[in-house]
This record gives structure tokens, sequence and C-alpha cells, in this order.
């Protein structure tokens, strides 16, 4: 049954407002099938040379299109092949959205992108922004990863109903759990969180507490200025230089400072 909050949690847009080639970027159109019979899309964007694969869990609202310009700026700068897909109900991907049915996809996007000759299965990176942060520290915890991305990430669904709404009781009543501070600790994958210190919808502190209770190799990187959705555009150059460092040591097996 369908959890009453979702409709406050969970904003899919069907519109896909461009694709990869009005970018400039090369890409596969891929469709796939979930464990529970629904059909997922998303775009598979090869890389210029590096032999990670980043696999991109995206936020609660909008579609994949929506991040064109963000997966421009990081294919040209970082170099590695990127998948992206759309949970159910988002985009041109089937059925209806909720906080199981977001684990179903991931684990079915895993089980895609291995599938593939061209992904090397040990060098795959898991990207989660925002409510993808959450899918993709489950995902880290079930399968297991290269490295792990957290962008502006939360500490779970109840945190963020006080948060949000501090004088009303609701957090107790929710059935989408999203629990990621619980979590985080079981994750032995490289680390890197980053958030923006002005972020005005999950709180800066979300991001720092999930980084102390994680596991060491890890790092942090605040954003001055940057708000929840411009993270990429205020970080700008030193942001994507930061995750390209972080890279490279994930492909050279060397732990964070």
């Amino acid at each position: 049954m369908e959890a009453p909050e979702n409709r406050f949690i969970f904003f899919p847009d069907k519109r896909i407002e461009a694709m990869p080639r009005d970018w400039g970027l090369a890409y596969e159109d891929i469709y796939f099938t979930t464990q529970d019979g629904v059909t997922l899309n998303g775009w598979w964007i090869p890389g210029t040379g590096s032999p990670l694969t980043i696999l991109w869990f995206h936020g609660n609202a909008g579609n994949i299109s929506h991040r064109l310009e963000n997966i421009k700026l990081r294919h040209d700068r970082l170099g590695t092949d990127i998948f992206i897909f759309d949970y159910r109900e988002y985009g041109r991907s089937e059925g209806r959205v909720s906080e199981e049915g977001t684990y179903h996809d991931g684990d079915s996007a895993i089980q895609y992108l291995r599938s593939r000759g061209d992904v090397d299965p040990t060098k795959i990176v898991f990207l989660g922004e925002s409510l993808g942060s959450a899918v993709a520290v489950e995902m880290a915890i079930r399968h297991g990863c290269a490295a792990l991305i957290l962008e502006s990430p939360f500490l779970s669904m109840a945190e963020m109903a006080k948060a949000s709404f501090p004088f009303l009781p609701i957090s107790s009543l929710l059935r989408t759990k999203y629990d990621t501070l619980s979590k985080i600790g079981q994750v032995k994958a490289p680390l890197l969180i980053a958030h923006g210190e002005s972020d005005e919808i999950v709180p800066f502190r979300h991001g720092q507490r999930l980084f102390e209770v994680a596991r060491a190799p890890k790092e942090f990187y605040g954003i001055k200025r940057a708000r929840h959705n411009d993270l990429y555009l205020i970080g700008g150059q030193a942001y994507l230089e930061t995750l390209n460092r972080f890279l490279s040591r994930v492909i050279e097996g060397t732990p964070s400072p």
C-alpha cells in the first residue's frame, strides 16, 4: 500500500526536456526491467578514458533530463562512464514510486551495469544526490562499490520532517524511513560527502553528522554559499577538482587523507 506521505516526498516529472545529444554527449538510451517487473529508462554516457563508471542516483524531483548540465560538466572533467536512470514513475520509467521501489530500481540498475561487457564491476562508483544519497547508501551495503559519493545527504526522513515541520509531531508517523544515519556505518567503500553550507532544504549538519558516523577512509567537502540545488554550480571547478582527486585515489587504491 502506498505511504500517505509519498506525495510530499517524491516529485516525479514525466516530461523529458532534453536528450544528451542536445548537450553534445554520445549516449545509449537504455531500458531495463526490475525484479518486480517494472520497466525503467536510463542513459549510458561513455567516458573519455577513466576506468571508473559512475552510477548516478538522482534526487526526488524532476527526472534525468534535468541533470544534463551537471552530467556534461562531470563527463568533460572526470572522464568516467556515467549511467543515470529514472526511478519508477519518473521520466519514461513505469510504475509508482516508493522507498522500497527505489531500492528495487537500484538493485536492477546495478545488475544491468554488471551485465555490460564494457564495465569493470569492481570499478563502479555510486553517486547519490539528495534523496538518491539514501538509495546509494542502501545499495553500497547490499552490493558493495568502488567508492561512494554523497551530495547533500540527509540523516533520515524522520529527521527531515523535524527540520521541515518542527512544531508538528509527524516524524513518528512516517512509513518512509530512508534511515541513512543507521546505515552509513556499514558502508566499507571510500566515502566523499559534499554539502552546501547554505543548504535551505537539508541542513548542513546532516552531512556533518553522517560524516562523523561513517567509517574511514572518508572525506568531507563543505561548499560555501551553496544551497541545495546549486552545489555543482557554486562548487564549480574547485569541487570538480576535488572529485577528480578522490576518484584518482580510488583508481590507485590509496586512502583518502
